[in-house]
């Protein structure tokens, strides 16, 4: 083991972390847990939080029903518990573990990973019943021989397997609760976008219309995210080689910041900030790389040219932030280089014009040919000033931890482009600024809007821009900055600038008040009671508020960790719900107020909101069960089920998942594909839907094989009906278009225009299906 190893485990052993148990819940649909609005009938152990609401714990019941039919009644005495215990554990909170799920490069179990005593004790009592399920004969063929047979079984991980992550207080304690905020709050919820990173810093996107995002890490890993949300398996530019960081808590050197070039689609170009060596010394870095020119889910890492290195005096204060204005030049925000209370010279560096630290800095990343790697813009507020570097922009900055762009009002443009940055005090306020041209920001000679050192406060030269807003340190130590919201989702939200604090874990905005420039605080906080009970929200996050992100939509991000501390895979992504526009809310009347634009979230029934989960992928029951097979010994007696002919009953619902084909006129087998999700018939956008996930859509409608996708609406829009599946990715063994990949069920970036078509047929048959299923695909 290395000096690095080493270094980690002591820190998670001060910690009292074991540094290979990092515990984090979440579903097999790749969702966060949550608490269903109802207590749980067949599953009860996971009513106060876990992967199952109603309608989902009604189903593993049916299933126990359908296999405990197999069974005598000795036999369903002795081992329906076995049975009961692996069909719930689709519920645990910690499911996407038990099955393996969160390893992209290995299959999913088909049964929960199980601890060593417990696979013993099933071996010994109830082998017999494996043929239940699974029908995967490598398994089958490991039932006579107990080590192999909980070899393939038990899960590594002696807290995670199966019991023992039920006992686990350190696993179970606090999930779901909930963290009350200020009276008044504005209540919002979050989803989990991603999870297992180390000390993610930032999140960035590239522009070009692919929705896809990058995720920074401060060991200097960039991940790429694809608009499906699935993460690429290799890095898009891995620097870890260079960048300059540590495994421990606190350190604020490594990989800081990430802009994509405005015009990215044509330069292929983007830009980083990080901490390096320079010989002896360490300095922060800005430089250009360029996207591989065979793939573009990865960088060029030899393509690096090196912008801007800066000699830092210490290593805390490192700044970080990289980002194109709406001049599509670029902002650099430096520190002031460290120690405490900016120590350098007779007033600092952050009042010195002739350093580059403490400071805002602009330049034009367009160089000339056999020129500088960079150009002053003419327009620089100091060009011409004796002393002064003529990248400065703006001056008297501490440590500006996170700045953003303003998109604009949609409808009126304003606000557009000013630049927002919090900037982190020293011992007693926390300030966030609005970026200006030539402005003096005040450190060292003021903290917020109080004097720091008297005698530079007194200095009647100061003419410094105080803060839109600062607040002491009763709320947070270290802020976050963030971004005005301008999406699209949360229309509570449009106007507000959304920052928080790295060390208190609190979310705040301000409100900027019409015609006065005056902005208000209001706390944000976690939705309470039910405002958040819904299948794949959350109202709570790990405490650190590391950055804030935008997508390419204007949706609002943030990223957070558990542990601050480079090398632990801690770091989560979440993304900001109002739940007053929550898409998977219970149905309600109809008529103007369906939506209002109050800035309080409503609370949902008692009723369970519809099931929109993606289908977990373990094996289901068949339709008809194969009889298992006997085997020998004193194991359960099985029988086959009983069919009753001829019974009636109520109508068939048709299951999630079915779909049909919409057309006017055409041939059987062809037409706009529609699907049925919670309850409602919706359309299908093309974005990356292909040939795989037709020749799924054509299996599901008894067809042999798909023959084409229709694009572009060819077999007319579905105005009437919403929008529920996008950027949609199949393999093309999957029984529904809800087991392939694809953006949450109603989140979408497209209209109408994009409804996907499909063609499917045999030509012998001359496009009709096989058998009897009909159009609807059951």
């Amino acid at each position: 083991m290395g000096p690095g190893a080493t270094a980690l485990g002591a820190l998670l052993l001060l910690l009292g972390q074991d540094p290979w148990v990092l515990p984090h819940p979440q579903c097999l649909d790749y969702k966060p847990p949550f608490q269903p609005p109802q207590p749980l009938a067949f599953c009860p152990e996971y009513s106060a939080f876990g992967c199952c609401d109603g309608r989902r714990d009604a189903e593993l019941s049916a299933r126990f029903q359908v296999l405990g039919s197999f069974l005598d009644p000795a036999g369903l005495q002795s081992c329906g518990h076995f049975l009961r215990d692996l069909v719930c554990q689709e519920c645990s909170p910690y499911a996407a573990h038990l099955y393996d799920a969160e390893d992209v490069s290995s299959p999913v179990r088909a049964l929960p990973g199980l601890c060593p005593a417990y696979c013993t004790a099933f071996w010994l009592r109830c082998r017999s019943v494996l043929s239940l399920l699974t029908e995967d004969p490598a398994s089958l063929a490991l039932e006579g021989d107990r080590a192999r047979f909980c070899g393939a079984l038990e899960l590594g991980d002696p807290t995670y397997c199966y019991p023992a992550v039920l006992d686990s207080t350190a696993l179970s304690q606090g999930l779901g609760r909930v963290r009350e905020g200020a009276r008044g709050c504005l209540q919002l919820c979050l989803r989990e976008v991603a999870n297992g990173l180390r000390n993610p810093v930032a999140m960035a996107h590239a522009g070009d219309g692919s929705h896809r995002f990058f995720v920074a890490e401060q060991r200097g890993c960039i991940w790429v995210f694809l608009a499906n949300g699935s993460r690429a398996a290799r890095p898009f530019l891995d620097l870890r080689a260079v960048v300059l960081t540590s495994p421990w808590a606190g350190d604020e050197r490594g990989f800081l910041g990430l802009a994509f070039h405005p015009r990215f689609r044509a330069t292929r170009t983007f830009y980083v900030y990080y901490s390096a060596h320079a010989g002896p010394h360490e300095t922060i870095r800005v430089s250009q790389f360029r996207v591989s020119a065979h793939d573009p889910n990865t960088a060029d890492p030899r393509s690096e040219r090196i912008l801007l290195e800066v000699l830092e005096p210490a290593s805390n204060h490192n700044g970080g932030q990289l980002l194109f204005g709406a001049d599509e030049l670029l902002y650099i925000f430096t520190g002031d280089g460290g120690r405490a209370g900016d120590p350098f010279g007779a007033f600092g560096n952050a009042q010195n014009k002739s350093s580059l630290l403490g400071k805002v800095l602009r330049i034009d990343v367009e160089p000339e040919a056999d020129g500088p790697p960079y150009r002053i813009p003419p327009n620089n507020p100091f060009v011409g000033e004796p002393g002064a570097q003529p990248e400065v922009y703006a001056y008297g900055v501490r440590n500006m931890w996170r700045c953003s762009v303003d998109r604009g009002d949609p409808a009126s443009g304003a606000g557009r482009g000013r630049i927002f940055c919090g900037d982190v005090g020293q011992n007693k306020y926390e300030e966030v600024d609005v970026i200006v041209p030539g402005a003096n920001y005040g450190w060292r000679a003021k903290e917020g809007f109080a004097c720091y050192d008297q005698a530079l406060c007194a200095n009647a030269s100061l003419d410094d821009v105080p803060p839109i807003f600062a607040y002491s340190h009763e709320l947070g130590r270290s802020v976050t900055g963030g971004y005005v919201y301008r999406g699209c989702h949360s229309p509570n939200l449009h106007g507000l600038y959304i920052f928080g604090d790295f060390m208190s874990g609190r979310l705040m905005s301000l409100r900027e008040e019409a015609g006065s420039g005056r902005w208000h605080y209001k706390e944000l906080c976690m939705g309470q009671g039910q405002t958040c009970a819904f299948p794949g929200l959350l109202n709570h996050h790990v405490p650190h508020i590391i950055s804030f992100a935008e997508d390419e939509a204007g949706e609002l991000y943030f990223l957070a960790t558990a542990i601050a501390s480079a090398a632990v895979p801690a770091g989560i992504l979440y993304r900001i719900v109002d739940p007053s526009r929550y898409l998977l809310s219970p149905p309600l009347p109809a008529g103007p107020g369906r939506f209002m634009g109050k800035a309080t979230g409503w609370h949902p029934t008692t009723s369970p909101a519809p099931n929109l989960h993606l289908p977990h992928r373990t094996l289901p029951p068949p339709a008809t069960p194969h009889p298992p097979r006997r085997a020998a010994g004193h194991h359960p007696r099985k029988r086959g089920p009983r069919r009753r002919l001829g019974a009636k009953g109520p109508a068939r619902q048709l299951p999630p998942g079915t779909v049909r084909l919409v057309h006017r006129g055409a041939a059987p087998g062809r037409g706009r594909l529609e699907i049925l999700v919670g309850g409602q018939w919706g359309t299908v956008c093309d974005d990356q839907f292909d040939g795989r996930a037709a020749a799924v859509v054509c299996r599901q409608l008894g067809y042999e094989r798909a023959l084409r996708v229709a694009r572009r609406a060819e077999f007319g829009q579905g105005a009437a009906l919403p929008i529920l599946l996008d950027d949609v990715r199949c393999q093309g063994s999957e029984r529904s278009l809800l087991e392939c990949r694809s953006a949450p069920p109603g989140q979408h970036d497209c209209a109408h225009s994009e409804d996907v078509g499909v063609v499917c047929g045999d030509p012998e048959r001359q496009g009709r299906p096989r058998g009897s299923r009909g159009a609807h695909g059951l």
